[in-house]
């Protein structure tokens, strides 16, 4: 537990890290949920039925889906463990013997975000997966993400007023980036609402019986176009931002951060165009959803790394005049 409670620079750090990744990773699991069908596995909430907590064979789906769904309730447990873990790391992280109150905030959030999604899940469930529910689902574990990957920059650098590393037009395109990339994301919610993949085959209707899962009455193909025109505005920013940090002096750290953001939204648009051309498999589905969690990730640490807070203060929580680890420079 020493990491925990006497973390460095580098230790505060890699537990943010893990706050990143655990909050990604539940995102990719909720897709697998909603593109197996498996989206009311359990169709009652907080127990997997009315007659059982676990997951079992009367919850009026096949018991493959019953399990995918229950399985990824349970994750939500180890992401809550994960949460309260960076949360004690942060306040036990005091360089120069003080509580940095903007990580402890930033920090807080993720358990708090893992207690709403909680509840918005289950809402999610009982209104036979709304697609406007669906959709907020998604974006409020988008913000816990955006929040995580905030911690992860900001534990690394200092509390100073920000200066730019980079020229003023630049930063402004590493901005519209990541709002753009916001934008994509709400739209993509968009059209899986709209499409066919609903999240489970029906809905057991209690005396009746089964319905379709209710979904958004837009055209499909007007909402995939507008989903496809946000992602070419998104692809011309990322590379015109690749190319002015390259010739206009950024730090290395921004500029191979640019190049790889191209390259994703490049990949994302061509497994976008080919899953709309192959009448979107699941499975091609999923890779698209994963392809746009590492896209707002890269966005975001693209955005920090285009200014400089400076360092962070040089002592160790608990431990007087222990030394912090090198600190990382706030662009990375």
């Amino acid at each position: 537990m020493s990491p925990v409670l006497y973390p460095t620079v580098t230790t505060m750090r890699r537990v943010a890290l893990a706050g990143v990744w655990a909050n990604a990773g539940l995102i990719m699991t909720g897709a697998a949920v909603r593109l197996s069908a498996s989206g009311l596995g359990c169709p009652d909430w907080p127990a997997c039925t009315t007659s059982s907590l676990v997951a079992s064979r009367n919850s009026g789906q096949p018991l493959l889906h019953t399990w995918i769904e229950f399985t990824n309730r349970m994750l939500t447990g180890v992401l809550m463990v994960v949460a309260v873990l960076v949360l004690i790391t942060a306040w036990r992280y005091r360089p120069g013997g003080t509580v940095r109150r903007t990580i402890v905030w930033l920090a807080a959030a993720q358990p708090l975000g893992v207690l709403a999604q909680a509840v918005l899940g289950g809402i999610v469930v009982l209104t036979d997966l709304n697609p406007a529910a669906v959709s907020l689902h998604f974006l409020l574990s988008s913000l816990i993400l955006a929040l995580a990957v905030t911690l992860y920059v900001r534990c690394a650098e200092g509390d100073g007023q920000p200066t730019r590393l980079v020229r003023r037009e630049v930063r402004l395109f590493a901005l519209a980036t990541a709002g753009v990339t916001a934008l994509m994301l709400a739209a993509g919610t968009v059209v899986t609402g709209t499409g066919p993949l609903a999240g489970s085959t029906f809905v057991p209707r209690r005396g009746g019986g089964p319905a379709y899962v209710p979904r958004y009455h837009l055209p499909l193909e007007g909402v995939t176009q507008l989903h496809a025109d946000i992602g070419w505005m998104l692809g011309t920013l990322a590379a015109a931002l690749a190319v002015c940090l390259q010739f206009t002096g950024a730090p290395g750290r921004a500029r191979r951060l640019g190049w790889v953001l191209l390259g994703l939204v490049g990949l994302q648009g061509v497994i976008g165009y080919s899953q709309y051309f192959s009448g979107l498999p699941a499975g091609l589905v999923w890779v698209h959803v994963t392809g746009s969690v590492l896209i707002w990730i890269a966005a975001l640490l693209l955005m920090f790394a285009t200014r400089d807070r400076g360092p962070v203060a040089s002592t160790a929580a608990g431990v007087p005049g222990e030394p912090l680890a090198e600190p990382v420079p706030a662009e990375s």
